[in-house]
């Protein structure tokens, strides 16, 4: 399966990188192929934690595929765990976890692991996949960059 793992320090607070995370409806604007989502449910647990139900899309020249996953967003801990449950995948799972250095200053660390259900669609879209997962971390860090400017 192909998995990928980044760990990247940020001059932004962990509390600012969560939050940019979270908020998974702005992802259209800056997120490599996302191209649509649409929460569908939003669930409140004890002790601060949400459970997000989604609706992604991602393209990539003439392919377009959807998928629904469940995001466990754990502010209390500072992680975010992505749970798939329908489209393209066999599997994936995605994890963020935000380490506080200092009041401005945090480690992110990200990682996926992922597996089409079909063949052909990995070969077709693996490699786009691969180059995509190597710059979801830039393009979150740039992303608070803009807004977090200080």
């Amino acid at each position: 399966m192909p998995r990928f793992t980044d760990k990247r320090r940020v001059r932004h607070a962990a509390a600012d990188m969560f939050d940019l995370v979270a908020d998974v409806e702005r992802y259209p604007e800056f997120v490599p192929m996302c191209r649509a989502l649409k929460v569908r449910q939003r669930i409140q647990e004890p002790e601060g934690v949400e459970i997000i139900i989604a609706d992604m899309t991602v393209a990539y020249k003439l392919v377009r595929e959807a998928f629904s996953s469940r995001v466990t967003l754990d502010r209390p801990n500072l992680q975010i765990l992505v749970e798939y449950l329908e489209g393209p995948f066999s599997h994936l799972e995605n994890r963020w976890t935000f380490h506080a250095i200092g009041e401005r200053l945090c480690d992110v660390e990200f990682f996926i692991d992922y597996e089409f259900r079909s063949r052909m669609l990995g070969i077709l879209m693996g490699s786009m996949f691969d180059i995509a997962f190597r710059r979801f971390a830039h393009a979150f860090e740039q992303r608070a960059d803009r807004i977090y400017r200080s």
